[in-house]
């Protein structure tokens, strides 16, 4: 296999500082293969996405996550209240519900995307995220699916919103609010705002996964993760 040697900064390669570990460098003369970057970050990509849609794909899988669940933005929060104040917190509840729920159907269609873009990583991309920080992945991701994939989630979205009574008068009152300047135009219709918070969900969880891969590559049970993300 052909072996690329990098530039050297400062007295030492380039590949030092992509959190290789001590150990790996000397084995391989301080060298790694662009194979094996690319394979191990391909890895860490395919069980990253793999992970999240799984995770977030199922019944609660954002409703019961603190750490993803959608809740009504900002102003809508306090518009909310009167409802509940005038006995309308079960319709509070079901547009809440509901929001989540949309999103744990969408989420499933992400699969095949994400690991299309894992096919055609590049090398440039494969040493950007071995030399990244904790979000590099989950900025390859973004980077590469967030358009297609809000396109792909937006009527899957709208037919869950769409069932609950409460949505159409979110998106009256929130496009008031929003003209009003008293909320972000992003979120004024529920539909678009479901999608994007989805998406963040299923980036953020992408992230962790990636956290978990270069906290303990070696707990992984993979040859190629320890390797190429291996700290010593």
């Amino acid at each position: 296999m052909q072996r690329r040697q990098f530039t050297t900064v400062s007295g030492s390669l380039l590949w030092a500082g992509l959190g290789l570990s001590p150990a790996v460098r000397a084995a391989v003369g301080g060298w790694l293969s662009e194979g094996d970057a690319s394979l191990g970050v391909k890895t860490a990509l395919e069980r990253g996405a793999t992970s999240a849609v799984s995770l977030l794909g199922r019944t609660d899988g954002f409703l019961k996550n603190p750490k993803v669940m959608i809740p009504l933005p900002g102003f809508m929060k306090d518009a909310a209240q009167i409802l509940k104040f005038t006995g309308q917190q079960k319709k509070v509840d079901e547009l809440v519900t509901a929001m989540n729920r949309a999103a744990e159907a969408a989420v499933p269609e992400a699969q095949v995307l994400l690991l299309d873009a894992v096919k055609t990583l590049s090398v440039a991309d494969a040493v950007k995220i071995v030399r990244g920080n904790d979000t590099s992945v989950t900025q390859y991701f973004s980077s590469k699916t967030r358009v297609p994939l809000s396109e792909k989630f937006l009527p899957i979205v709208t037919e869950a919103t769409e069932k609950v009574s409460l949505a159409d008068k979110y998106n009256a009152v929130a496009g008031k609010a929003s003209g009003l300047g008293l909320m972000k135009k992003e979120d004024a219709n529920i539909q678009l705002y479901v999608t994007r918070k989805a998406l963040d969900g299923l980036y953020w969880m992408i992230g962790e996964e990636e956290k978990k891969i270069r906290k303990d590559p070696v707990g992984t049970g993979s040859e190629i993760l320890s390797k190429v993300f291996g700290q010593g």
